[in-house]
Order: structure tokens, then sequence, then C-alpha cells
């Protein structure tokens, strides 16, 4: 394994991976092969994977594969490892608090830890109100249970969920979802009383902000009935969906009558939040605070752990017991939070959320200038997108979309694919990659664009 260049600028808490694409196999080399091979026979069809490559190691902005390939990191385990893989304080962290103990179960012996976390997201999130948290192992988990405390809350039980949304794999948190193939198709039936109404997308809709929100709260009002809905449920920029920024004006008015009518607002911030979006949360970027938030991914750097945060009184309508888990705030997961967010408030994280998202538009606009099958460009901080498109339709493209991230990974390059109609690159790196490995990922993309066929 080379250790990194003492010359080299990475920023802190960073790498000991030399920050370098090198490809000295074709991908799969022949050890992930072999690797993968095993994983045909031995794991469940059902969990595919995008990258033909074994991970043995992983930092700053790349990932080691077992044949000695470095590739770059554009991805972070889908806005996971946004501090850096291996941050040297959370392995710290991880690793002492392994040595005292794994697991009591916080609601048999409970420990300092998982209230240290509940007491930095009641301060993080935004909101000059009283707030309390429960901590869960996975986002699905966190949306699950703000519906839980939401219906618990109103005594209602209707859930509104929006267009091009994502929320997860599990029954109810498959219902919020809007996507059918590959998230949905086959599983049902799934849990009933949720709807789904129209979100803004301004390059698809053309709607500003008050007239997305006008759309939506018409069929709520028309087709749900304000006195049955107990929630409102909506990521702030859209993830799995495309990486859809709102109008302006939109999410404002959904708070607003959400206010008005006693329904509960919840703010998925599992991809957006802990910085991702060049803000510690994305909901600061739109200037609106959410009755409940749910949080995962970034949160602790690679270990599960999730959370829902939110108004106290809202938080404390569950009874006693009626929250909770085996695992949840499990107390190594709980140490790796407080080293990542100890890394998001004082390694300057935010700010360079802000830097790369500023490299990113500049980059993916002017290709967008020269190419006129990339539609749209758009997204915050380090968490950006381009969309894919027939220019001469304005249809989505899947399969130049397709053949672009092929043809990124081949080159060492790690790029995500996203989009209700599979159209769409996201961008995901890690807050820990230096400017000269973002601007080699982005020159492969170029490249790899120039030369893809679509449709």
């Amino acid at each position: 394994m080379t250790l990194i260049d003492e010359t080299s600028t990475i920023p802190a808490g960073g790498p000991t991976l030399e920050q370098v694409r090198r490809v000295v196999t074709e991908l799969p080399g022949p050890r992930s092969a072999a690797i993968l091979a095993r994983k045909a026979d031995a794991v469940a069809g059902g969990v595919s994977t995008s990258m033909p490559v074994a991970v043995v190691a992983a930092g700053g902005g790349v990932v080691l594969d077992a044949d000695g390939n470095s590739l770059i990191d554009l991805g972070s385990g889908i806005a996971v490892t946004s501090v850096g893989n291996a941050h040297p304080k959370v392995a710290a962290a991880v690793a002492a608090q392994a040595a005292q103990f794994t697991h009591t179960c916080f609601m048999i012996s409970p420990y300092e830890s998982y209230i240290e976390v509940a007491e930095a997201l009641n301060r993080l999130t935004p909101g000059d109100f009283a707030k309390k948290t429960a901590l869960f192992n996975s986002g699905a988990e966190a949306v699950e249970n703000a519906i839980k405390i939401a219906r618990k809350h109103t005594g209602r039980q209707a859930v509104v969920a929006f267009d091009h949304g994502y929320h997860g794999r599990t029954n109810l948190t498959m219902a919020l979802t809007a996507k059918s193939m590959p998230y949905k198709s086959g599983f049902g039936p799934f849990a009933p009383e949720v709807y789904r109404v129209p979100a803004s997308y301004p390059y698809r809709d053309g709607l500003s902000g008050a007239e997305a929100a006008k759309r939506a709260i018409t069929l709520i009002e028309k087709q749900v009935g304000a006195d049955n809905l107990a929630a409102v449920i909506i990521e702030p920029i859209q993830g799995e969906g495309g990486f859809i920024v709102p109008a302006d004006g939109f999410l404002d008015a959904i708070v607003e009558w959400s206010r008005a009518n006693g329904v509960v607002f919840i703010a998925d911030e599992v991809q957006t939040g802990f910085a991702r979006t060049g803000a510690m949360f994305a909901s600061e970027i739109f200037g609106i605070e959410p009755d409940l938030i749910t949080t995962a991914k970034g949160i602790a750097a690679g270990l599960p752990l999730a959370g829902v945060t939110g108004r106290a009184e809202i938080m404390d309508a569950a009874h006693a017991g009626g929250l909770g888990g085996t695992y949840g705030g499990n107390p190594v997961a709980c140490a790796a939070a407080l080293a990542a967010i100890d890394a998001f408030e004082n390694e300057g994280l935010v700010e360079r959320a802000q830097q790369i998202g500023s490299i990113l538009r500049d980059r993916l606009e002017a290709i967008k200038a020269t190419d006129p099958r990339i539609g749209d460009v758009r997204g915050h901080g380090a968490m950006m997108a381009a969309e894919f498109v027939n220019p001469e339709t304005g249809e989505p493209d899947a399969a130049l979309t397709g053949a672009v991230a092929k043809a990124c990974i081949a080159e060492g390059v790690i790029v995500l694919t996203c989009g209700t109609f599979g159209n769409v690159i996201r961008f995901l790196p890690p807050l820990s990659i230096g400017d000269e490995l973002l601007n080699d990922g982005l020159d492969v993309v170029a490249a790899a664009l120039a030369n893809a066929q679509g449709n």
C-alpha cells in the first residue's frame, strides 16, 4: 500500500493512501473477479453491485481494490463517507469504544454517548425550539419512526409523499418511495394510507415554487383532506429521484400549509444532511424549520446509525417503549458519530463542500455549454448532478447515462446514476477529496460523454 507523498495537499483528517487514479488491470482484475464469483455463489441475487471491484482500502478521495487499482471516489458510498473513509478521528473513536464495550442495548443499560449524539443533533438541526432525538440503525428505520411519531402526535393516519421521492426499502418506506423498479416491483402490498402528489421539478414542469406548491396542496386537500393527514414527508433536495432542487418558495409554502393545518412536516435529510449540500442541513438553504428531521448516511462515517430529531412535544408523543430497537444508537456507532460531527464542525467541511460544489458546477456547466445532451446541471455543494437528454426532444436518455457511467468506471472513476428515468449522474465526492483528484475525475467524465452514444 503506497503512502501519500508528504507534499500532497489534502484537507484535514485526510488519507494515508496515495491520492491518484491508477488503473493497472481491466476491471474487474483477477483478484476482484475471484471475489465477485464467490459473491455470486454466496450472496442473494437481489443484492446487486454497480462497481466490478472488491475493495481493500479507501481514504481521502480514492478507493483501492484487490488488484491494486486506485479509483477516484465520486460516490462516498452514497453520501456516507463525507468526512472521508477511515477518518483517523473516527477510526480511533471506534477502536476505543470497541475496547470498552460493543453493546448493552440503550433501552436496558444506557450510556452517555447516545445522549451526546442526541444533544448534538438537537443543537445542530434547524429550528430555535426545544428538541429531542431518538436513534435508530438506518435511514429507512428513521423514516418509519418519524411517521409513527407523527401519527401518534396527531391522532391521524394519512401521510403524503412526493413524486420522485425515495425513502427506503422497508414496507412502509417502499410505499413512500415513488420509483417502482428496482425498489418496489413485486414486493407489495404496501402499507396503506400513503398518498403521493407532484413535487417541484423546475427543469421538467416549468412551474414557479408557488405554482408547484398550489398544485400539490390542492390535491392534498381534495384527495386526502387536511383533517386526515398526519404528516407530509419530503427530501429538501430529492436524492434517488434525480437530485431535484425545488423551485424557490415551494418548500416554504408546503411548510406554511402544514403548520396551518396541524400537519407534521418531516424533512428526510438522510442524503442531504451533514454538510453534504454546503450547509449542515439542506433545510437551512431553503430557510425552513421542519417539525421532524430524519438523518443517517453521513452521521457516523460508515457505521450504521440514524436519527429522528424534532420538536420536543412531538417527539414525546410516543408512549414509553414505543420507540427503540435492540441496536438503535449502538455505542460504537455513537462514538463514530461524535467523531464525525467533530470533524464536520472543526475541520471546515461545510466550507469544503461549498468549494467542491463550485468546482463541480463550473466544470459541468462548461461541458453543458458545448454538449446539449446535458439538459440540466443542478444541486448544492458536494451534491451535484447532470441530467442527460435527447437534445432534439428533451426526453430522458438513460442509455447515454449508462454508457457514460460504464466508461467512467472502466477508467477508474466511481460514479452513481439515479433519477426516476435513469438519466442522471450524481456527484457525491467525499469532502476529503483534493481539487486535483476531483478535476481528474471530471476530466474522465467529460471524455466519457464525448465518446458515448445514447438513444
